[in-house]
């Protein structure tokens, strides 16, 4: 049976070929950049989770760097959004 690194680690994989495979079947960028952010922040938790070992740590540890690069993805979403704008 599989640990949890094997799933994080196939699971990863799967969502990097996602991120190259999805971006021509979107017809609205703006739609593309959310739903490949989304990608990076599911990648980006699990890395933190299991890979840097945080699933232990306090759930303050847990909240804060989650919110982190929740907070990172939104400014990048930002920064994308406002040049499909101008």
């Amino acid at each position: 049976m599989p640990d949890r690194l094997d799933i994080t680690w196939i699971a990863l994989i799967g969502l990097a070929l996602a991120t190259l495979l999805i971006p021509p079947l979107l017809p609205r960028p703006l739609l593309g950049n959310a739903l490949l952010l989304a990608f990076a922040a599911v990648k980006g938790r699990r890395i933190v989770l299991d890979f840097l070992d945080l699933r232990m740590a306090p759930a303050l540890w847990r909240g804060l760097v989650s919110a982190w690069i929740v907070i990172v993805l939104l400014f990048a979403w930002l920064a994308s959004a406002a040049v499909a704008v101008i």
